[in-house]
């Protein structure tokens, strides 16, 4: 067997939908969850309301992602499951013309008109619905959407992204909770986004800065609050 023929590729479009909702379950729970800490802790809140106040935020804003995400993609979900049977019933009304609106795909895509009636013949024979799916509407195996997928993924990175400033705040003395969580979630938070851009097959070294660049902001703006907050009460 020649080397051609052993020769496979790995796209990273695969992995679209369980790593988006990761990414955005860790860095939303280290974000939220270490400007929580920083916020209360800047409002000169004693040790335990601060870890009181981090799990709880931890704990919620998880439910929160698991819900959100659920409802989010069941939409897209049932969506993609309306515009299938609306096209499955089409092919049993009308198999003739949607042959030719898959060939006019084909066409408008620059194949020449009596390939593209030869491809879209054969593709329909073996599976009309799958090939309309496909190339009419854009809904395949590796975009489908997955809502149990989406909801524990972002449950648990979430989880996982709010342990990281909780445990910093944890073991930091109550003088230094506040520096030490911002520069241990910065540090975090750029290792997340190489992490993730190195999953996705992205440049490493915009994602590591776009995503710190935003957390810092985060916790400033909350730092911020806390501060007036301490000072009014």
């Amino acid at each position: 067997m020649s080397r051609l023929g052993r020769h496979t590729e790995r796209h990273l479009v695969s992995r679209i939908g369980w790593l988006r909702a990761a990414v955005l379950g860790a860095n939303d729970g280290l974000v939220s969850t270490a400007s929580l800490i920083v916020g209360v802790a800047a409002a000169a809140a004693k040790p335990n309301e601060i870890l009181v106040a981090g799990v709880a935020g931890m704990v919620a804003g998880a439910m929160s992602m698991a819900a959100g995400e659920y409802v989010s993609v069941s939409s897209q979900a049932d969506t993609e499951q309306a515009d299938l049977a609306r096209e499955t019933a089409e092919l049993k009304a009308d198999e003739r013309a949607e042959h030719q609106e898959l060939a006019d795909i084909y066409v408008q895509r620059g194949v020449d008109r009596d390939t593209a009636t030869k491809v879209a013949a054969q593709l329909m024979a073996k599976d009309a619905l799958g090939a309309h799916a496909r190339d009419e509407l854009g809904i395949s195996t590796i975009t489908t959407a997955r809502p149990i997928q989406a909801a524990l993924t972002s449950a648990l990175t979430f989880t996982t992204g709010a342990a990281m400033p909780l445990a910093v705040a944890a073991v930091a003395p109550s003088q230094w909770t506040v520096p030490a969580v911002a520069a241990a979630s910065l540090i975090f938070l750029a290792a997340l986004g190489l992490i993730g851009a190195k999953a996705g097959g992205a440049g490493v070294w915009r994602a590591a800065a776009r995503v710190t660049f935003w957390g810092a902001l985060a916790m400033a703006v909350t730092a911020g609050i806390g501060r007036l907050v301490g000072v009014a009460v």
